[in-house]
């Protein structure tokens, strides 16, 4: 299949799955656990939980949050509701009721979709959700709310046909919330498409792709996946854990996995095993993102896979994505995150909005059709974020810190916000993680910076290390100190067991300070 020539007419994201569901309608669409479906046997399965929305008074643009664990039901219900030209609002099978209550009410949603083994979470959220109507539950609840309704089978009746205006809403995605209150990313099917379209411009996804997806389908990255690999006609192996890496190599050997999407803490934990033991001689593309990858764990996961095209991507739920580096610009440039998306501008500012010569640093700025429609129902927020560009376009102004090198090769330094101030100079914590991640025996590592009476602030280093390795704090900063200027290296090391991850597995600096009180020195 060539992407632009056979790419569907129309706006709606669904139109390709059926168009990939007809060609291919005997071909394995989804495998998860021991369940197999074929494209054949999911539209039954998408008509019939359509039907039962459209029974239920689904209107055109009403809000639907999907809280489901990874499965088939995710992609089932994702399509269903974008044909009826519902409004898809993902949400983390980890959400907590607090959380799940101020989504409900911030999006006025008429209907939820959810396990019944996420129940204790969204059950004690419904009482306050005045505008929810029903409640489609996957499994067995013990509840007696009359808006919970079973889930429903496949059916024959016909799929919706509704005429979907590009510029309509498709989904709102909610930001992590690293710090603050979650924000609502609006993104229209033409916004989404025009994303799909960039990904699919350098990645070249095929129609006998195998995915091998652990990521949550709940978040961006992974829900981009099942868009693309659903509208290709590709297979996608839906693994529901990542506790055990183990089982993941296991079945992606065994499916013979093509595609690989990963973040840094997924790739750390499977750095722990021994890679060579598993087959994975069938993958082709493996991409990282949500965080930079350390130089030391690509290095190890290319010489498992030598096989392995491997793509560095930088990307924001506000535009989904916005640079990648290619596999053969890794070994010149492996911090790089490349040069920027194909069909979109971008480019960086100083502190005063004034553009940066090439070679300099500053905020990135990125103008194009992907770019969102702004933030659910804030204004001001969104005044903020999307600013005109030079020929009036909307520009998404991205508050994260970039340099660029002479050939315009964009290098990840930090958010604004993370930037660490320590003796008067500027410390990146990425490129302080990246440092640390290259001793033998750290599995992953994490930097904030802390009050320091002398210092201003100082560099404090999260280190996690594998099992029967001996280090120390001085360890650590020799380390540094040997590989970094003075300044960057860090004051205090505390090791830790695990560090805390978002939903979408980055790590949280907000919630690194929990794990050991800083003190001042």
């Amino acid at each position: 299949m060539t992407f632009e020539a056979d790419f569907p007419p129309g706006p709606e994201l669904t139109r390709a799955f059926l168009i990939a569901a007809a060609r291919f309608p005997g071909k394995t669409a989804l495998v998860c656990g021991d369940e197999r479906v074929s494209y054949a046997e999911l539209l039954p399965r998408v008509a019939g939980l359509a039907r039962a929305l459209q029974d239920s008074g689904l209107q055109r643009g009403d809000r639907v949050l999907l809280m489901l664990d990874n499965g088939i039901e995710f992609a089932v219900a994702m399509h269903a509701l974008l044909l009826l030209g519902a409004v898809i609002v993902p949400v983390s099978p980890l959400t907590k009721t607090d959380k799940l209550r101020y989504l409900l009410i911030d999006t006025d949603a008429v209907a939820l979709v959810a396990h019944a083994t996420l129940a204790p979470a969204w059950q004690a959220a419904l009482p306050r959700a005045p505008a929810l109507r029903s409640v489609w539950v996957v499994g067995q609840a013990d509840t007696d709310d009359a808006r919970c309704r079973a889930w429903p089978g496949a059916a024959a009746a016909a799929l919706p046909d509704l005429a979907i205006d590009g510029r309509e809403l498709a989904a709102i995605i909610y930001t992590s919330g690293t710090t603050g209150q979650p924000k609502g990313v609006m993104l229209s099917h033409d916004n989404m498409r025009a994303a799909w379209r960039s990904v699919q411009a350098y990645l070249h996804l095929r129609e006998d792709d195998v995915i091998g997806l652990a990521l949550p389908m709940t978040f961006s990255y992974g829900l981009y996946h099942v868009i693309m690999g659903l509208g290709l006609g590709a297979t996608i192996v839906i693994e529901r854990s990542v506790a055990f890496p183990v089982k993941l190599l296991q079945r992606f050997a065994a499916e013979r996995v093509t595609v690989f999407p990963g973040v840094p803490t997924l790739f750390a934990s499977l750095l722990g095993q021994d890679l060579a033991a598993y087959d994975l001689g069938a993958l082709r593309i493996a991409t990282n993102a949500a965080a930079a990858l350390p130089i030391a764990h690509l290095q190890r996961l290319r010489q498992a896979w030598p096989q392995m095209r491997f793509f560095a991507m930088y990307g924001l739920t506000e535009c989904k994505r916005a640079s990648y580096l290619a596999p053969e610009d890794i070994d010149a440039r492996p911090a790089s995150v490349g040069r920027g998306m194909p069909f979109q501008r971008h480019w960086l500012v100083d502190e005063d909005g004034r553009d940066v010569t090439v070679g300099g640093v500053g905020q990135l700025v990125v103008a194009g059709p992907h770019v969102m429609q702004g933030y659910w129902r804030r204004p001001g927020e969104s005044a903020e974020k999307l600013r005109p560009a030079p020929d009036g376009t909307p520009a998404l102004y991205t508050g994260d810190i970039f340099r660029s090198d002479a050939d315009g090769y964009l290098y990840f330094v930090s958010r604004s916000d993370d930037i660490i101030k320590s003796r008067g100079e500027k410390v990146s914590p990425v490129e302080v993680e990246h440092a640390i991640c290259g001793l033998p025996g750290v599995i992953d590592a994490a930097v904030v910076g802390v009050p320091d009476e002398l210092l201003g602030e100082a560099v404090q280093a999260y280190v996690r290390i594998a099992t029967g390795v001996q280090l120390t704090e001085r360890d650590v900063i020799r380390h540094c100190l040997a590989t970094l200027e003075s300044f960057m290296a860090p004051k205090r090391v505390v090791f830790v067991e695990e560090l805390p991850v978002t939903d979408s597995g980055k790590v949280q600096r907000s919630g690194l300070r929990n794990l050991h009180p800083p003190t001042n020195s």
